[in-house]
C-alpha cells in the first residue's frame, strides 16, 4: 500500500472561500484528497511526492487574507475503509435517484440506483461536489445504449453509474495503480465489470473508438493540457461533461475547447464548483 502524507492546514479566519481555494491550490501540486472543517483543512499526497518548498510557496502566495499554519506527518499505507468508516464517508444520496454507499454502511434508503464503494485509499468515494455535480448530469440525460470513456476514473463510481443506465461500450481510464486496483473491485462489487478498465493516460484514448459521452472530472490544468485528444474521442454530436474546477475556470476551458469544434450547452454549480456540458 502506499505511504501518504497528511498535510494540516489551521486557517484564521476559516470559511469555505478559503478551504476552496486552498484544496484548488494543492490540486496543481499532486494532493489527491482534502478533508475540510470548522477550523482549517487536512490534505493527503503521496509521499514521494512530497516537498517542503512547495508549501511554503503555496502559503506564502495564498490570494486571500487568511492567516495559514501547517503541520504534516506521514500515514503509513493501511485499509482506509475502516478511517472512511470511523470518519468521513457518509452515505450520499444524489437527487433522491442514486445512493452511494460502502458495504459497511446500514439503513440505506432504497432509490433507483446501489452503487457500492468500498475505497481502499483517503479519496474517490464520490462525496466531493465535482463528482455528485456528474452524477446529476449522467442521471439526467438519455444513457441507453450510449458508449461513454470515463478519464481519470478513480474508484469507477461514474463508468459505474454508466452502466447502471443502461450504457453499453464503457471505458475507464486510470492513470494510478491502486485507484486502478480498487476500481476492478468496485466494477466487480456493482455488477459492472463489463467496463474496459485502463491503466493509463490520455495517450490510452488513440488505442479506443470514439464515444457519445465523455467523462473527464480531473482538474483544470489537465483538462486544458488533454483536451485535444478528448475531442478526438467523442462522436460528432456527442456530449462531453467536465469537471474539477470553479466555475470561474469556464472561460480558460471554453478558450481552448471552442477552437477544437466544442460548443456549450449549460454548466451546473456546486460550492462553487462546476460542471460544464460540452456538445460536438
Amino acid at each position: 500500500m502506499n505511504d501518504y502524507i497528511e498535510v494540516r492546514f489551521e486557517l484564521s479566519p476559516c470559511d469555505e472561500i478559503a478551504t476552496d481555494v486552498l484544496a484548488a491550490l494543492l490540486c496543481e501540486y499532486d494532493y489527491e484528497s482534502f478533508v475540510p472543517d470548522e477550523t482549517g483543512l487536512t490534505a493527503y499526497i503521496k509521499k514521494e511526492l512530497y516537498k517542503e518548498e512547495v508549501l511554503t510557496q503555496v502559503v506564502s502566495d495564498f490570494p486571500l487574507e487568511n492567516k495559514i499554519r501547517y503541520a504534516h506527518e506521514i500515514i503509513e499505507g493501511q485499509d482506509w475503509n475502516s478511517e472512511w468508516e470511523k470518519n468521513y464517508f457518509k452515505p450520499i444520496v444524489v437527487k433522491d435517484k442514486c445512493v452511494i454507499h460502502s458495504s459497511f454502511h446500514k439503513d440505506i434508503p432504497q432509490l433507483q440506483y446501489d452503487i457500492v464503494i468500498d475505497p481502499k485509499m483517503a479519496f474517490g468515494t464520490g462525496h466531493h461536489a465535482t463528482t455528485s455535480l456528474i452524477i446529476e448530469q449522467l442521471l439526467e440525460m438519455e444513457m441507453e445504449g450510449k458508449s461513454v470513456i470515463d478519464m481519470g476514473t478513480g474508484t469507477g463510481i461514474l463508468a459505474i453509474l454508466s452502466h447502471m443506465r443502461g450504457a453499453k461500450n464503457i471505458s475507464a481510464i486510470e492513470i494510478d495503480p491502486v485507484a486502478h486496483a480498487n476500481a476492478i473491485e468496485n466494477l466487480k462489487i456493482n455488477g459492472a465489470d463489463i467496463v474496459n478498465l485502463i491503466l493509463g493516460d490520455a495517450s490510452s484514448l488513440s488505442n479506443l473508438s470514439s464515444v457519445d459521452v465523455f467523462i473527464a472530472n480531473i482538474n483544470r490544468n489537465i483538462i486544458t493540457q488533454d483536451i485535444e485528444s478528448y475531442v478526438c474521442a467523442l462522436n460528432r454530436g456527442g456530449i462531453m461533461l467536465l469537471s474539477g474546477f470553479y466555475e470561474e475556470d469556464i472561460p480558460v476551458i471554453m478558450k481552448v475547447a471552442e477552437p477544437l469544434g466544442l460548443k456549450y450547452v449549460t454548466h451546473k454549480v456546486k460550492d462553487k464548483w462546476s460542471c460544464l456540458k460540452l456538445s460536438k
